[in-house]
């Protein structure tokens, strides 16, 4: 059984119509203002090309150590080094041509892009639905001092545009400038060019240039120290693991005497490094900060990255323990972002917080719903993090539901409050996931033969692909039933009165022609307005509030301690 609040059936939450700009019928004689890629681009990627000729080489001539090193002499030896290099020139003068026809431009409405060589491809990416803005500094481009940025729009695998490479103060510019105009802000105006001293016409009308936006201030909420995110990474799971294969590697070569036996093990060695590398290497450096342009994350060692989520764009959110985490209290907190789902931006791009305290996993779930709807969201949080049965007026399952989950079935429950609903399962492996009733996708029961039995049913929440799939296994069935009403109900009122996607317009954020000079920091405890003003009237904020981010005027909680 299933319900889609989309549809409208009884189980129909359908959003308000709402107007959208006409970005398909735009040609390409309507846009201006092309521009290119920075000219050191085909450089940055034709090496890519050298490598990977290098790589399935040395695969092909590894086998034969004989024959790989009768190559280093003679004519032979010229002949691989000539195959290279023109291998080489090949890779950087594709390169070079693939970025002389590439081009983007920027409109009010959309981001437009124009790649291909044989085959020309223009693609366009709405502003309107843009669900995070990230700047990727590869290490040989953050040597030169350029970035990537690229733009994760709702529709499905391939709907990311990535601009590659731009000047990092340009990519930082344009960055603000996306999220201002996809919050619905106009662009601020132009200013006149001052005329050159010599050989200028005085009836000549004095050159104008656009007003950039200005990048929007933020505070930071929480940052991850090196030395806790090394412990916890060498408590998780993947070390255990490692660990017993290489006893198991040494072992094996030991009781057959020969070493070669225990090469069958490199390839499970070989990715359990690889595991506890990319987490290291991913979670260096990162910090969190809000702004009113969203959610700010900065993470990475080898490759910096900085992403920007907007304000309502995250569908769901999950706190998740492991067993060897339970001691120091730690926590995962990953979200579902639409366009961040596929590959392996689902273990890159989709993680609020590696390593969190409580406090900082509070703090994280504050960032993304500033407002559960309950008088005591604290004690809602600690029930859901470590409690059981009906602890925290959680709903939970019957005790029949044993019979299907002997270990974990008194953690599985379930509570509504008035702007999510909060789910929480698992005893070895502690799980909690929120969602805004406003973010629900479809509703579903599923109900096995043996739950079909026992009266049992679990009630399914669907969400954006990611890494929180909410559900809550062997509910009472009549429960399941009767919520999966009651939530479709929410969902079709709560879509009703949600934020509009350009989220700036719901507070009538004003914009000059001309922006007065402002500065870029704020008082204590507030932060300004997105893009190049500072909102006055229902955008100011109170002290501890963020205007824009999350729900309006909802209280943001000060930022966490970072132990050492």
């Amino acid at each position: 059984m299933t319900s889609t609040p989309e549809t409208p059936s009884t189980h129909s939450a359908p959003e308000p119509p709402r107007s959208a700009p006409d970005v398909d019928g735009v040609s390409d004689e309507d846009v201006t203002g092309w521009r290119r890629m920075h000219p050191v681009t085909p450089a940055l990627k034709g090496w890519k090309v050298l490598v990977a000729v290098l790589a399935i080489g040395w695969f092909q001539v590894g086998e034969n150590i004989e024959q790989a090193i009768d190559l280093l002499h003679g004519p032979a030896f010229l002949a691989l080094i000539g195959g290279i290099l023109l291998i080489g020139l090949i890779g950087f003068g594709y390169s070079a041509i693939a970025w002389r026809v590439t081009r983007f431009a920027v409109t009010d409405e959309a981001v437009h892009l124009r790649t291909g060589i044989l085959f020309r491809q223009q693609r366009q990416a709405r502003l309107d639905r843009l669900q995070a803005v990230d700047v990727v500094q590869p290490l040989l481009a953050r040597l030169v001092g350029l970035a990537e940025l690229k733009l994760e729009v709702a529709g499905g695998s391939g709907s990311a545009v990535s601009l590659a490479f731009l000047r990092e103060a340009d990519a930082e510019a344009l960055r603000a400038e996306l999220l201002a105009l996809s919050a619905g802000l106009q662009r601020p105006g132009s200013v006149p060019v001052a005329p050159p001293a010599d050989g200028a016409e005085a009836d000549a009308p004095a050159p104008v240039a656009p007003v950039p936006f200005e990048v929007a201030p933020e505070r930071q909420v929480y940052e991850l120290p090196m030395g806790r995110l090394v412990r916890a990474t060498l408590r998780s799971g993947a070390v255990p693991v490692l660990l017993l294969v290489a006893a198991g590697a040494i072992t094996l070569a030991v009781v057959s005497r020969d070493i070669s036996a225990a090469f069958v093990l490199v390839a499970p060695l070989f990715a359990g490094v690889t595991f506890v590398w990319s987490r290291i290497n991913q979670g260096a450096n990162f910090r969190a900060a809000i702004s009113p342009d969203g959610i700010r994350l900065r993470h990475g060692l080898t490759e910096a990255r900085a992403q920007t989520v907007p304000p309502g764009r995250v569908q769901a959110i999950r706190l998740r323990q492991g067993p060897l985490w339970r001691g120091p209290d730690w926590w995962r907190v990953e979200i579902n972002v639409a366009g961040y789902g596929q590959g392996d931006q689902q273990q890159r791009d989709t993680v609020l917080h590696p390593v969190a305290t409580r406090d900082e996993a509070m703090t994280a779930l504050w960032l993304v719903l500033p407002d559960l709807g309950v008088q005591d969201p604290t004690e809602l949080v600690t029930a859901a993090l470590t409690g059981r049965d009906d602890d925290g007026g959680f709903t939970p399952a019957p005790r029949r539901a044993r019979w299907v989950d002997p270990v974990g079935w008194r953690r599985h429950g379930v509570r509504v409050t008035e702007r999510a609903l909060v789910t929480r399962s698992g005893r070895i492996w502690r799980s909690v996931d929120v969602v805004p009733h406003e973010r629900t996708q479809s509703l579903g029961l599923e109900q096995g033969p043996i739950q079909r039995r026992l009266g049992l049913a679990s009630f399914v929440l669907h969400s954006t692909p990611g890494p929180v799939s909410p559900r809550v296994n062997h509910l009472d069935a009549a429960v399941a039933a009767e919520l999966l009403d009651e939530q479709a109900e929410r969902a079709r009122n709560a879509r009703a009165t949600a934020t509009p996607e350009q989220w700036m317009r719901a507070v009538g954020a004003p914009t000059p022609a001309v922006p007065n000079p402002v500065p870029t920091t704020a008082p204590a405890g507030e932060v300004p307005g997105a893009g190049s003003t500072v909102p006055t009237g229902p955008t100011t904020a109170p002290a501890g509030e963020v205007p824009g981010a999350g729900s309006t005027g909802s209280p943001v909680p000060p930022a966490a301690g970072a132990d050492g």
